[in-house]
């Protein structure tokens, strides 16, 4: 390893160890338009239209946009429960919890009437 190669290291590891504090927000420019205008997207590392990001980036995230109306308590709870993690996570996850649940509860009745067929 040269030298060079191990003062890159170390100042790496002093960046990615620093915590950017909120004052140190105002000295990033905000990002503008013509900024977005110049990028070089690239989707799997080859450049790629805006098009092609836009779907290599939805069918990288699996998710959708979606506009729900939920009870004003549903949401306070979620808030509440969530904390810096964001609620939206918390209700994604309570509705898998949903998902498989009935998924169990379908399996655990096939494997009762079966057993109850061969008992």
């Amino acid at each position: 390893m040269t030298a060079k190669s191990s003062a890159m290291r170390s100042s790496l590891k002093k960046i990615d160890a620093h915590t950017i504090a909120p004052e140190e927000y105002e000295e990033i420019p905000e990002m503008t338009a013509a900024d977005l205008q110049r990028a070089r997207l690239r989707v799997a590392g080859k450049p790629a239209t805006r098009q092609e990001f836009t779907d290599g980036v939805k069918a990288r995230v699996g998710k959708q946009r979606v506009s729900i109306m939920l009870d004003t308590a549903v949401i306070e709870y979620f808030k509440a429960k969530a904390g810096a993690r964001g609620y939206q996570t918390l209700i994604n996850q309570a509705l898998h919890q949903a998902m498989d649940g009935e998924e169990m509860e379908a399996t655990l009745r096939r494997v009762i009437r079966e057993e109850l067929a061969h008992g």
